[in-house]
């Protein structure tokens, strides 16, 4: 009677089971932490990336601004300048917009990924 009463409340050692279900939600935690870190590193790299590319590109854009205003005589060529320029400057925002939301659709099925991998106990 002794014996059913210790296992009924769980006292003593632990069944394989419990040890086995342990073990796998420990190691489900330590892959969860560990794709954090990955998408942590990740999202650092591509943050330098773009900060790298956005400068260039508008240093690339303020010298050709800077070299269609030295060439340009006339008001009508400030005008066609004025035109050109701007439409270069949305081409980009629409450009960079266009990678930045493919990048956040990226996210989105690498947190997917991460988080729908782990069993759900």
């Amino acid at each position: 009677m002794t014996e059913v009463a210790v296992r009924d409340t769980g006292i003593g050692q632990p069944s394989v089971d419990e040890a086995a279900r342990f073990s796998d939600a420990s190691r489900d935690a330590l892959q969860l932490m560990m794709g954090v870190q990955t998408a942590l590193l990740q999202e650092m790299v591509f943050a330098g990336n773009e900060m790298f590319d956005h400068a260039r590109t508008e240093m690339h854009l303020f010298a050709e601004l800077s070299s269609k205003i030295a060439s340009a005589h006339s008001v009508g060529d400030y005008k066609k300048m004025w035109a050109e320029c701007s439409r270069h400057q949305l081409d980009y925002v629409r450009r960079d917009t266009d990678r930045l939301l493919r990048h956040g659709e990226q996210m989105i099925e690498t947190a997917t990924k991460l988080f729908g991998s782990r069993p759900q106990y």
